[in-house]
């Protein structure tokens, strides 16, 4: 099976929800409203601290491998050298794990 008949973006989506809701349940931080797309994971009204962001991308990247046998590192210089950082908000770390998933597909059919 390829990457992008098991890792599509709702399951992607899907993980970072419950890595990013175990992490809240751990730290005992609890959001003004309930984690969406548009929830902020860096700046002034992100609902992580730095240390539980480093935590979530570490769990996503170790789930991600786990359950679907693909290595992706999700901070790289690329990443972080983006005008609109990857990490902003739920959605856009959704977008960032599936675009590289489907460049680690690509990459595989070479």
């Amino acid at each position: 099976m390829g990457i992008q008949e098991t890792l599509n973006r709702s399951i992607i989506s899907a993980l970072v929800f419950a890595c990013l809701e175990n992490i809240l349940a751990e730290t005992g931080e609890t959001p003004a409203k309930v984690p969406d797309e548009e929830t902020y994971l860096i700046g002034r009204q992100a609902v992580l601290e730095s240390l539980g962001m480093v935590t979530l991308i570490v769990d996503l990247e170790q789930r991600v491998e786990e359950e679907y046998g693909v290595a992706l590192t999700l901070v790289d210089d690329q990443a972080m050298s983006k005008k609109n950082s990857p990490f902003m908000t739920v959605r856009s770390l959704t977008d960032h794990i599936y675009t590289l998933a489907e460049q680690e597909q690509r990459s595989s059919r070479s």
